[in-house]
């Protein structure tokens, strides 16, 4: 009924940025939260930032200052803008939000497909 669908990612250099999108469809009544993970090749996934339906944003200490994680209720859209690329934040950026179908439906967690990033030194 309800799924995720990422866009954003490729391929730049270090110092590069780039914009991630994420946008939910379907049967969709609100939308609780909203947040982007990642996971590089043979570690755990982390969490990079979040965002409520208030707006209130965390991030991860690593990317606090070059990521900044907004969201559009209109469109039910996330996106992550990252800027000052490094090296290591090569991997695969899921999206992830709360989503109610129904005014009496309690939230469940959607995760969408991943996009990759790479980021060559």
């Amino acid at each position: 009924q309800v799924q995720l669908v990422e866009s954003g990612g490729g391929l730049v250099q270090a110092g590069g940025s780039l914009r991630l999108s994420c946008a939910a469809s379907g049967s969709i009544f609100s939308i609780s939260a909203m947040g982007w993970y990642r996971q590089a090749p043979g570690k755990q996934r982390e969490l990079v930032a979040t965002i409520t339906s208030g707006g209130s944003t965390n991030y991860a200490d690593s990317v606090k200052g070059r990521f900044t994680i907004s969201r559009d209720n209109a469109k039910n859209t996330v996106y992550l803008q990252m800027n000052s690329l490094k090296p290591e934040d090569t991997a695969v950026y899921y999206c992830s939000t709360g989503v109610m179908t129904g005014p009496l439906t309690p939230p469940r967690d959607l995760w969408g497909q991943g996009t990759q990033v790479t980021v060559s030194s």
